[in-house]
């Protein structure tokens, strides 16, 4: 007899990911949308990845970012991922040349805690808005200016409320981002009580771009929180 799967964490993420269009608003002009999801040229690359790691029914814990970059995950439609840390980490070939700070970051990390294996059996990483923004060719987050962060609001939410279906560990979830994106979450949180806790981390782009020298700091900093409990 064939398994049923329909409950595996890999099909509900997928199923998740191929609704993060809804309630999306209409763009102002000069915010483009970084279409990485289901359905785009990532799409076989998020397949195989959430086939590999995620093939089970373990509940995880929750890591949220801020929204994809044009360079990780809008490239390969997987967060903190960009191809040369898929391909050397993840064991995912794939022929996407980007490079990305936050994932050079993330992987370092997810090195010592004992690879990428043992990392993603445990947790599961998403971001405050799954899809990403673009301004003038740079990455645009949805905090960089209150009125658009207004508009994604309900967006946000009914997103975020789709997320939480997922077996997820909702007692204590991690935010990458001590500043706005904590700050925002932490006010919606405290509207809709999706989690009893929210501990907030020093973004991986922050720590490479002003604190590099101090990355192995910022490495164990990481590693004591998400061993907490």
């Amino acid at each position: 007899m064939i398994p049923d799967r329909a409950h595996d964490f890999q099909d509900q993420v997928l199923e998740f990911l191929s609704g993060v269009y809804e309630k999306l608003p209409v763009l102002p002009d000069g915010i483009n949308l970084i279409e990485t999801s289901v359905g785009s040229s990532a799409d076989p690359l998020i397949r195989q990845f959430y086939s590999t790691f995620y093939s089970d029914n373990k509940k995880r814990k929750l890591i949220l970012g801020i929204n994809p970059g044009r360079h990780g995950s809008g490239t390969t439609g997987i967060p903190f991922t960009d191809g040369i840390h898929l391909n050397t980490d993840c064991n995912i070939p794939n022929t996407i040349n980007s490079k990305e700070l936050s994932a050079q970051f993330m992987y370092e990390m997810m090195q010592s805690f004992g690879g990428a294996d043992i990392f993603y059996q445990q947790f599961f990483i998403s971001s405050v808005s799954p899809l990403g923004f673009t301004k003038m060719g740079k990455n645009f987050n949805y905090y960089d200016d209150q009125e658009f962060t207004n508009r994604l609001a309900e967006y946000i939410v009914h997103q975020m409320n789709r997320l939480i279906k997922l077996p997820l560990d909702k007692e204590k979830i991690y935010c990458l981002g001590e500043g706005k994106n904590y700050k925002f979450l932490v006010t919606l949180n405290e509207q809709h009580k999706w989690f009893s806790q929210i501990y907030p981390l020093p973004h991986p782009r922050f720590i490479m771009q002003y604190k590099r020298k101090e990355k192995s700091k910022f490495i164990q900093k990481y590693l004591q929180a998400l061993s907490e409990y």
